[in-house]
């Protein structure tokens, strides 16, 4: 994916997320949607989910910056500190702790002040993209396993994790209406 594609696909899916979620039912924003994966006795409201996307692409961009910084485990998940492989279990279970960490972080932020939380997080990914070179973005996240593993397509997965996570919403507050 090349420099203009991504920032595309990037501006086109923030407009699309904010579009999807400020015209949900104020009700709807604020109820349980889906079970948390780390804590299955917690639930997550949309505006959660909203607080999710924007802690994943603040790693993202860490993890690149960290990787043209000459860091050789940028993403930091596939391996213990000791060097030993982690399983895909394992590595789930960090990344739920973490997301579940910063979701609970933002619980009692208001719907603007999450939205806020994103367009500074966008805005950082946006800056970071400028700052990179062509063969920068075509080279390979080492531990990425998010689309082909390069930075631009890495960068670009934070358009596609927003439909994901507005589709599992709609899907939790369907379910949960027909059991009502």
């Amino acid at each position: 994916m090349n420099r203009i594609e991504l920032e595309i696909k990037l501006n086109e899916g923030r407009v699309w997320l904010l579009q999807m979620f400020t015209g949900m039912a104020e009700g709807d924003l604020l109820r349980p949607a889906t079970r948390s994966e780390h804590d299955p006795s917690a639930s997550w409201t949309a505006k959660d989910h909203l607080a999710h996307l924007a802690g994943i692409e603040k790693n993202f961009n860490r993890m690149i910056r960290r990787h043209l910084a000459g860091d050789g485990n940028p993403v930091g998940l596939t391996t213990e500190p000791d060097g030993a492989p982690r399983t895909r279990e394992q590595i789930m279970a960090i990344v739920h702790e973490m997301t579940e960490s910063w979701v609970r972080q933002h619980e009692g932020t208001s719907l603007s002040e999450v939205i806020a939380l994103g367009q500074g997080v966008r805005g950082e990914t946006l800056a970071l993209l400028a700052e990179l070179t062509d063969a920068q973005l075509e080279e390979k996240l080492p531990g990425a396993p998010w689309a082909d593993g390069t930075i631009g397509a890495v960068m670009g997965v934070n358009a596609d994790h927003g439909r994901m996570h507005y589709t599992w919403v709609r899907e939790g507050l369907e379910q949960q209406a027909t059991r009502a």
